[in-house]
């Protein structure tokens, strides 16, 4: 068995059941606020801080920065907007393997730390829709409660989100874990596999059935590219003969 003491999962994509709705409300949001930009260009900006990709598609559109913020404001604002009316409207569901995952992770005393690109508002609206924001504190952590998550850190409570490594050192922290060679990160995207490797973490694995597929995660630097969650107690030799028991979160 690998000798881990927490793994740091993404959301979309991830744990979360993701049909594009992250990139087509992106889309929607710079379609109404007139910022031409390809799906191509969204998606290779997936898992970053969505404020900082408005900011970064912005500066590369305007040939002055005078009322860069003006811009990126309304463009951030209407996307709020968009993906809170979302996932307010609409069922969210964990990814295949998910609970069956965290069971076996429990099952092995290894914690559990959630880390997104969404801001805290969005990210409340769908660990309370999963039955995973109930139990944790005003830091969100966990002291109760039915969620199987340990932590849920967003770039609202760090310095900066993807790729820093701000968020992941959070969930060490407060979990008390004993430094980052004891962590293992996963998510689906090309930011998280650097977010991994700039949090010094042990392995920098990713999914292929998210939000990117096996060739284009394959062109980045990784530790590991699993077909789903199912793969990763196999990768991390962990005890899966025990008795299931899946945690109930609807």
């Amino acid at each position: 068995m690998v000798d881990i003491n927490l793994v740091v999962f993404d959301m979309a994509g991830t744990t979360v059941r993701d049909k594009r709705e992250v990139e087509t409300c992106f889309a929607e949001a710079c379609k109404d606020t007139g910022l031409d930009v390809s799906d191509e260009r969204i998606l290779a900006l997936q898992g970053y801080a969505k404020r900082d990709v408005f900011e970064l598609l912005w500066k590369e559109k305007l040939t002055s920065t005078h009322d860069l913020q003006d811009y990126v404001d309304l463009s951030y604002n209407t996307f709020c907007e968009i993906l809170e009316n979302h996932y307010q409207d609409s069922e969210i569901l964990p990814t295949e393997h998910c609970l069956e995952t965290f069971d076996i992770l429990k099952r092995n005393d290894i914690k559990i730390a959630l880390t997104t690109g969404f801001y805290r508002k969005v990210t409340n609206i769908i660990l309370d829709k999963l039955g995973w924001l109930d139990g944790l504190n005003d830091d969100f952590v966990k002291v109760g409660g039915r969620t199987p998550i340990d932590i849920s850190v967003t770039p609202s409570e760090v310095e900066a989100g993807r790729p820093e490594p701000y968020m992941i050192e959070r969930a060490i922290d407060f979990l008390n874990i004993s430094g980052p060679s004891k962590v293992i990160k996963i998510g689906d995207t090309p930011v998280d596999l650097e977010e991994g490797y700039n949090a010094n973490v042990l392995k920098s694995l990713a999914v292929t059935n998210g939000s990117h597929s096996y060739q284009q995660l394959s062109a980045h630097k990784n530790d590991g590219l699993l077909n789903s969650l199912a793969d990763l107690s196999k990768v991390l030799n962990l005890n899966i003969q025990k008795e299931r028991r899946f945690f109930i979160t609807f």
